[in-house]
């Protein structure tokens, strides 16, 4: 069964949000990842929509949440009072909150700062790389990935980024050409690569000099889950996010698969996101 999907836009100050809702029930929001944006949740959003309110959204700067005037800087503090802005608009608060990678990060600043508006956050994945006992080796390699956008242009950076952090720059294995990609999907690809550069430019640091306020988070309310992707292991991103489970006293909840399981298993991942959110 396919859940119509209505598409909005609210104002927020500094800028206007897209976002896509789909299903009946308690609100679910998901927070898109670095540049990402609320079309590559589509296919997660109707496997859930039979039990929740399901929300994606474009983090400002991504795709269609655009800016009043000139592009800004990504401040963390400013994305957890959009994402906080977008729950009260919506009503039917405290929200399901579900973050993946940067998201994850905005889901925690969320959750931090405005702890009434969400009941439950699943961080997935996190880059808390201010968590690690020593971040310098960590810091220094999104540096270089910075230089390398200016110096060599994105395409470069990209390959930088993935080869660093153990990804497929090509997608999962068994992904069509892009000739045989439905037009959703080729437009979603276009929308996301046109947000490289402003991500390279302005996010990739900001994200990951964020050091989540884990004495708050660790009070309980709201529940916070650290989920990890069983095929992680080994990796930088695992290490961050073990980090923040530490802190905040809980043991990491393994998920499936890697930084993007959610879509080389979407069933699995949904099923072990739904545990998680289960009253």
């Amino acid at each position: 069964m396919s859940f119509p999907v209505e598409s909005q836009t609210i104002k927020v100050p500094g800028a206007s949000l897209y976002y896509e809702a789909t299903g009946q029930g308690p609100l679910l929001l998901i927070i898109p990842g670095g540049p990402q944006d609320a079309g590559l949740f589509a296919d997660m959003a109707q496997r859930l929509a039979h039990r929740y309110r399901v929300v994606a959204y474009d983090p400002r700067g991504n795709s269609r949440s655009t800016f009043d005037g000139e592009e800004q800087p990504l401040d963390l503090d400013v994305l957890g009072d959009d994402a906080a802005h977008l729950i009260a608009s919506l009503g039917n608060g405290p929200a399901h909150v579900f973050g993946t990678s940067g998201g994850a990060q905005i889901g925690l600043n969320l959750a931090a700062r405005h702890p009434v508006r969400v009941a439950t956050l699943v961080a997935h994945e996190p880059p808390t790389v201010m968590l690690l006992d020593d971040p310098s080796e960590a810091l220094a390699g999104n540096r270089s990935i910075v230089e390398t956008f200016h110096r060599d242009g994105v395409e470069a950076a990209m390959g930088l980024f993935f080869s660093m952090n153990g990804l497929d720059m090509d997608g999962p294995p068994d992904a069509p050409p892009p000739e045989e990609m439905p037009p959703e999907a080729v437009e979603a690809f276009a929308r996301i690569s046109a947000n490289f550069p402003y991500w390279l430019a302005h996010g990739i640091e900001a994200l990951s000099l964020y050091k989540p306020e884990t004495e708050v988070l660790a009070s309980g309310r709201p529940r916070v889950v650290v989920a990890l992707g069983e095929r992680s292991q080994g990796q930088p991103i695992y290490a961050m996010g073990s980090a923040l489970a530490l802190r905040l006293g809980i043991e990491p909840t393994p998920f499936p698969g890697d930084h993007v399981g959610y879509e080389t298993d979407p069933e699995a991942f949904v099923a072990a996101l739904e545990r998680q959110l289960a009253p």
